[in-house]
């Protein structure tokens, strides 16, 4: 029974609040929008991500637009933007990490033992895939060598600049579109359902390419599918970028055929293709090569018998 005041009025009157059970400390629908109990939703973060790295990558193309007058060679320029661009990938997530508390390597790039190797690994797997893809369609007879394009010293020097240059690219694509992201966004969806839409925003990336097709898109976003194999299997992206750089430097340089559409210059060999684009890839390249599939497939299963146990942590 309550105490009665001097007035003649309970000491004890409950608080309006608790006649409605269960209100208190109940989080709004705006706090259950934008919060989980350890902060901010990955969704959001993840669009903070983006939003920070679009301002920086503006300010790399304002910097870089003030270069174009000046006497560089347009190669240079061509890796410096890439070096500029894996910069702007990386800062968000570095500031962002500091944010979240967590090591910047829980995003793709763990600095620790036996991460070079991973990297070298996923490099012969890269360079083996591309082999294998070319030497099937020289089999077919639509691919063929050709004769050597560079002599003497010119050949080491444009391999190593290529190497350097593709390396930049692997570090890059990969962690803009497998790294913070990835992590990110499968803490909202799940790994899986995470990976396919940034496996299609990566092929969609690939549009900005001059002489891109429908079918290199797809090359794109399967290839895209594989690399998030890698990472879901070996816990990091050294394997992936081992394996992009590797790719790429093959398919520009060491067999110097279309790569989006684009032949680098310098490479090493004047190759050519010819017969029905659907085999070829057309002026697309061998990405948009039916045969590419056939040859990602059986890389799929070797690497999938490899690699059985995962390795990605989603949180």
């Amino acid at each position: 029974m309550d105490e009665i005041s001097a007035a003649g009025t309970p000491n004890h009157i409950p608080h309006p609040a608790s006649s409605n059970p269960g209100s208190e400390g109940r989080p709004s629908i705006v706090s259950r929008i934008l919060l989980t109990p350890d902060g901010l939703r990955p969704i959001w973060r993840l669009l903070l991500y983006v939003c920070m790295y679009e301002v920086l990558k503006f300010m790399v193309k304002v910097v870089l637009s003030g270069l174009v007058q000046e006497p560089i060679l347009q190669l240079w320029l061509t890796m410096i933007a890439e070096g500029g661009l894996l910069v702007a990938a990386l800062v968000p997530a570095l500031l962002l990490s500091r944010m979240e508390e967590r090591p910047f390597g829980t995003y793709g790039f763990p600095i620790r033992k036996g991460w070079g190797k991973n990297c070298a690994v996923g490099a012969i797997w890269g360079l083996a895939t591309i082999t294998a893809l070319m030497l099937t369609l020289r089999v077919t007879g639509v691919f063929h060598f050709g004769t050597l394009a560079l002599h003497g010293f010119r050949i080491a020097k444009f391999a190593v600049f290529w190497g350097v240059m593709f390396l930049l690219v692997g570090f890059y694509e990969e962690f803009l579109v497998r790294g913070y992201t990835q992590f990110m966004l499968a803490q909202e969806t799940g790994f899986w359902p995470a990976a396919i839409v940034l496996s299609f925003i990566f092929g969609a990336l690939h549009l900005d390419n001059p002489g891109e097709s429908l079918p290199g898109i797809c090359g794109a976003v399967c290839i895209g599918l594989f690399f998030c194999l890698t990472l879901h299997r070996t816990g990091n992206l050294w394997f992936a970028v081992g394996f992009h750089a590797a790719w790429d430097w093959a398919e520009s340089y060491l067999y110097s055929v279309p790569d989006s559409g684009q032949i680098a210059p310098r490479h090493l060999i004047r190759s050519s293709l010819h017969g029905p684009k659907w085999l070829t890839g057309g002026a697309t390249g061998p990405e948009a090569s039916v045969l590419l599939l056939v040859v990602l497939l059986a890389v799929w299963i070797v690497f999938d018998r490899a690699y059985p146990k995962i390795a990605f942590r989603e949180n």
